[in-house]
């Protein structure tokens, strides 16, 4: 097993007898020495309710420690549901509060915010200006008129709107990484492949990357694991070693 601390470091696993000597089980000690925790770090963990390095590891890989993990394991959350609660912009606790009331971070949710703040209101005129440059580069009239309507510069709704996406989709589309013809072959919901990439715990800033290198959610988030990005994992695949 590849282990994940620094052996220069400061801190690294402790022998074994040392673990036994402080109440781990032999097995158990093993795992956490596998995973790279030094001996008081695990115990931080199993003090704040983490008892197995697998999940420890997560919760390290969400961003939290054993001082801040106690309130999400409280609310019942899980390390993804950290991330997706993160991406949207709540702090833990408002997070935490959300996730035992029931809610769930939706992706409507991150759409009704992108359209607030995609930009200030357009001029006067503007839509006008929008749907003679769309009607210029051959959009028909009627796909033309919903981006102007909705504020889109015309040369930036061109190939969106040649793409047949709408402009509600086209900003999830856009906001995650896509370019329109990389979002026309996807051939996808928009909000479906924000709420299955964000499930996997797959940053947003990810997603068109590995998507697009024809990776799924699953393997992504095990790859990322491994410290692979997309595009060497893109090279791994080519040659046989990535899936």
């Amino acid at each position: 097993m590849d282990t994940l601390f620094d052996p220069d470091g400061p801190e690294r696993p402790e022998d074994l007898h040392e673990w036994t000597a402080r109440g781990f089980e032999v097995g158990e000690a093993r795992r956490w020495i596998g995973a790279g925790f030094a001996l008081d770090d695990a115990e931080r963990w199993r003090g704040s309710g983490v008892y197995r390095p697998g999940p420890a590891l997560d919760w390290r890989t969400a961003g939290l420690t054993p001082y801040t993990v106690r309130p999400l394991l409280r609310a019942g959350m899980a390390p993804r549901d950290a991330v997706r609660w993160h991406e949207l912009g709540y702090t833990r606790a408002e997070a935490a509060e959300r996730h035992l009331a029931g809610e769930r971070p939706e992706p409507r949710g991150v759409l009704r915010r992108l359209l607030r703040r995609r930009r200030p209101p357009a001029p006067e005129g503007a839509g006008a200006e929008a749907m003679g440059v769309l009607l210029a580069a051959g959009v028909a009239a009627a796909a033309a008129r919903p981006f102007a309507d909705t504020g889109w510069a015309g040369a930036e709704a061109v190939p969106w709107a040649r793409a047949g996406i709408d402009p509600a989709r086209a900003l999830i589309l856009r906001e995650l990484g896509f370019a329109a013809a990389e979002a026309r072959s996807l051939g996808a919901d928009a909000v479906e492949v924000l709420r299955t990439w964000w499930d996997a715990g797959v940053p947003r800033g990810e997603v068109a990357a590995w998507a697009v290198a024809g990776f799924s959610p699953a393997e992504a988030v095990r790859l990322r694991a491994r410290g692979v990005d997309p595009e060497r994992a893109r090279v791994l695949r080519a040659l046989g070693g990535a899936g």
